[in-house]
Parts: C-alpha cells; sequence; structure tokens
C-alpha cells in the first residue's frame, strides 16, 4: 500500500473556532484546516493536544475550510480537550484512512454512542441520492443520544429508531435490538455501521445471516495513525490504513477477533 500524501500525514498547527456541547459529556470542535476540510465520511484525523498526547478521532463533517469531530470525555486526553476553548491551538495530521462506499437505493445506518457523528456525516451525503434512509441510534440515556434533532431532519423522524439502555427515551433495549425487526419488515441494500465493537460484530452478524451488504467503521487503538505501530491490528488489517471502513467480506476473514478481543495498551491482547 503507497504511503499517505505527505501534506496529510504532516503535523499542522490550527486553533479551536467552535466548541458545542452536544451532551453532558460530549462536545463537537471546530477547526479550520484545508486537508481536513476535504475529508469523505468514514475518515479521520490524528489530533494532538499539546502538552497531553496524540489520538485518533472520527471527523464528523467537513467542509468550507473546516473540518468537525465529536468528542466524549473518557480518559485524560479527551477529557482535557475538554476544557479547551475557542482559539486555542490543537494540532491535526489527517484525514487518514479510507471512507465509506456511496450507496444508492434503500439505505440503512446503526450507530451506538459516539459512532453516529461519522454516520451522521455520512447520511448527509447520501440524503440526495438514496431512494430510503433510515437510522438506529442508541445510548445509554436519553441525554447522551446524538445528533437525534439533526437526524430527524436529515431522514425524516419516522425512519430515526432511537434506543436507551435505561428507557429514558425511544426503545428500552440495545440499538441492535429492533434491527432485526426492520430488516424482516423493509428490503436495505445496504447497511453502514460504528459504534462500540461488540454491537459491530451483532449487526455484521445481522447482516450476514440475510445476506445485505455492509460496511464498518472500527474504533481501535491507534498510537500511529499510519499503520507502523500494529496497535490497532485486527487479524490480517491494520485498522489505521487498511480501514477504518471495513467491508462485510473483510470483516469473515477477522471474525474470531471480531467484537472479542483486542490488543491493549501493553501490547496483550485482552477481551472486549
Amino acid at each position: 500500500m503507497s504511503a499517505y500524501p505527505t501534506a496529510a500525514n504532516t503535523l499542522r498547527t490550527t486553533p479551536i473556532t467552535d466548541v458545542k456541547n452536544e451532551t453532558p459529556t460530549v462536545k463537537t470542535f471546530t477547526i479550520q484546516d484545508k486537508l481536513l476540510a476535504k475529508a469523505k465520511p468514514g475518515q479521520f484525523l490524528m489530533l494532538w493536544i499539546p502538552g497531553t498526547d496524540e489520538i485518533p478521532l472520527s471527523i464528523s463533517n467537513a467542509g468550507n475550510s473546516q473540518a468537525s469531530f465529536t468528542v466524549k470525555a473518557i480518559g485524560h486526553a479527551t477529557r482535557k480537550l475538554h476544557e479547551m476553548k475557542p482559539g486555542e491551538i490543537l494540532g491535526v495530521r489527517g484525514p487518514l484512512g479510507n471512507s465509506f462506499t456511496e450507496s444508492c437505493g434503500r439505505v440503512l445506518l446503526v450507530g451506538g454512542g459516539t459512532g453516529t457523528a461519522p454516520l451522521l456525516f455520512l447520511a448527509k451525503k447520501l440524503a440526495a441520492k438514496t431512494d430510503h434512509l433510515s437510522f438506529i441510534m442508541g445510548a445509554n440515556t436519553k441525554n447522551e443520544l446524538l445528533f437525534l434533532n439533526e437526524l430527524n431532519g436529515v431522514c425524516t423522524a419516522e425512519s430515526v429508531t432511537a434506543t436507551t439502555d435505561d428507557g429514558s427515551y425511544g426503545i428500552r433495549c440495545l440499538a441492535t435490538d429492533p434491527l432485526e425487526k426492520l430488516l424482516d419488515k423493509e428490503k436495505f441494500h445496504m447497511v453502514y455501521t460504528c459504534g462500540p465493537e461488540r454491537m459491530v460484530r451483532k449487526v455484521f452478524d445481522i447482516a450476514e445471516k440475510r445476506k445485505i451488504p455492509l460496511e464498518a467503521s472500527l474504533e481501535r487503538l491507534m498510537r500511529c495513525g499510519i499503520g507502523l505501530c500494529g496497535s490497532c491490528v485486527i487479524g490480517k488489517y491494520r485498522v489505521c490504513r487498511d480501514g477504518p471502513v471495513f467491508t462485510a467480506a473483510q470483516l469473515r476473514e477477522v471474525k474470531e477477533e471480531l467484537g472479542i478481543s483486542k490488543i491493549g495498551f501493553d501490547g496483550a491482547r485482552i477481551p472486549l
């Protein structure tokens, strides 16, 4: 595989132009960067938080010389990022990785947690070219559901199914629970998914059973973002270079690991 274009993998610094609170634990940050503004749905960036760490993040929107990324505060680096304000400086590399294939016909998207963000980016691209666009989204509680109003506008409210673990909004269940019923009732030509890997595995299994094409974006530990360190390996693939978007055919090759185990910070394989 050829190397990334030098410009994309070169660290640039840029100020934060906007910070938006999405939920009590999730914020969307917008920056100006001409390269990231050309990103396609599914691609990611490596974000350098000065004095803290460099982390991979999905791109949740791009265009007009700007790019956005949606982040949950779950660790030291993301908590530090959540403390930052417009005008403060970040470092970026990217866009990196591949992107979703933009399909026509009847399309279903399944997102869990912040995995909803890159799928919203994709849904906006697909809205004008698909015959029908449906979205299943899941979160722990109502307060953690991401982009519900935007998705209702992109897909129409009757095509969006929301689930919460505690039943505070929508259906009390996992995002994958209504998936089988919907696929039994309606015909879809493509399924896209992004979220926790155990959820992705279940969506994959359900789509496989019904022989529906699928593309999934995987979230794994990434240190370099360019395929050198091996921390994001799944089977024969490096998520940062061969993905992060994978087809059903590729996922069949890594079924022994998908949703089951990953490589941890110390290099040891750990269960998911």
